[in-house]
């Protein structure tokens, strides 16, 4: 039984939202790879794409692109996902797990490929059905009444 956390980042919005998936929606990703575009109607967000970016395993180590397969190696990094490089031409032998989505991953990194009909944040429940731009215009029009009250008491 499969259990994934998904962080869907919207390049659009400029934000990411998490959320859980279970079986059997969990086990339709079992197999995919980073990189993979995969339609939103597998975990039940009709009218989006999602391309997978990345992920990371139950005790933490990193999914990598370049490694083929769902177990975890050793292997010698000069950099990129799963190292941070303090000195021009280090190397370290690091632990990192493959590109592949099995049981083991606890988290899967999605971006949004394509858009559907509406917002993510609305189609995940995370925002209102309110537009930003009425947002702005509510704190524009806050701002001007208090200067307004500034202006009186001087």
């Amino acid at each position: 039984m499969a259990e994934f956390k998904l962080v869907i980042s919207d390049p659009k919005a400029r934000k990411a939202y998490q959320i859980e998936i279970k079986s059997p929606d969990a086990d339709r990703l079992i197999g995919k790879n980073i990189g993979d575009i995969i339609k939103g109607e597998l975990i039940n967000i009709p009218g989006f794409e999602f391309k997978i970016t990345g992920g990371s395993d139950k005790q933490g180590f990193p999914m990598r692109a370049d490694v083929h397969g769902t177990k975890r190696v050793r292997i010698l990094l000069s950099g990129g996902p799963g190292i941070k490089i303090k000195k021009k031409g280090e190397r370290r032998r690091k632990s990192i797990r493959g590109n592949q989505i099995a049981e083991d991953i606890a988290q899967i990194n999605l971006k949004v490929v394509k858009e559907g009909e509406k917002r993510l944040g609305i189609v995940l429940g995370k925002e209102s059905e309110e537009k930003p731009e009425e947002k702005e215009g509510a704190k524009k029009e806050e701002g001007n009444t208090n200067e307004g009250n500034q202006e009186k008491k001087e």
